[in-house]
């Protein structure tokens, strides 16, 4: 099989690779530029493990190929930290201890930071529906809701 080459911006940073025309998204982000952030819980877009933004569109990294990237916007949760501050909603899933094993804490973060530029301001039931194309195995649902509307709050606020 022959690779393509792809030129992309991925969390501000024009980056270039080569991947297998085959190849999905998250395998090339994970094994081609070594963000390893994104995981695969179920490689069929049912947990949200390896959600990404594409051109400002909540995706499952699983369900693009690499090759779709090509001239693209890319965000993943390796660009959500600003250095070494944390996002908002990684303090909050920190505080509210939101997270347990881990592999679905970065589809979470990602959709919810999603979902916090286009509504700042969400009811329980708004971050709830957002957040429904993302399981967790580990917690309930109740300390991620609240560690979003925590984060959401603070946000507002600064």
């Amino acid at each position: 099989m022959s690779g393509v080459h792809v030129t992309t911006t991925v969390n501000g940073d024009a980056l270039e690779f080569v991947c297998d025309a085959d190849e999905t998204l998250l395998d090339a982000l994970r094994n081609r530029l070594g963000m390893t952030g994104a995981k695969e819980g179920c490689g069929t877009g049912d947990c949200g493990a390896c959600s990404v933004m594409l051109d400002g569109r909540l995706v499952c990294s699983c369900l693009v190929l690499g090759a779709e990237a090509e001239g693209r916007k890319i965000e993943t949760i390796e660009g959500m930290a600003a250095g070494e501050a944390l996002h908002p909603l990684q303090r909050k899933f920190l505080e509210h201890a939101a997270l347990q094993c881990g592999i679905c804490t970065p589809g979470f973060l990602v959709a919810a930071k999603a979902l916090l530029e286009r509504n700042p301001d969400p009811s329980e039931h708004e971050v709830r529906f957002w957040l429904a194309g993302n399981l967790c195995r580990c917690t309930g649902y109740d300390k991620i809701v609240r560690a979003v509307m925590d984060a959401a709050a603070e946000m507002r606020k600064g």
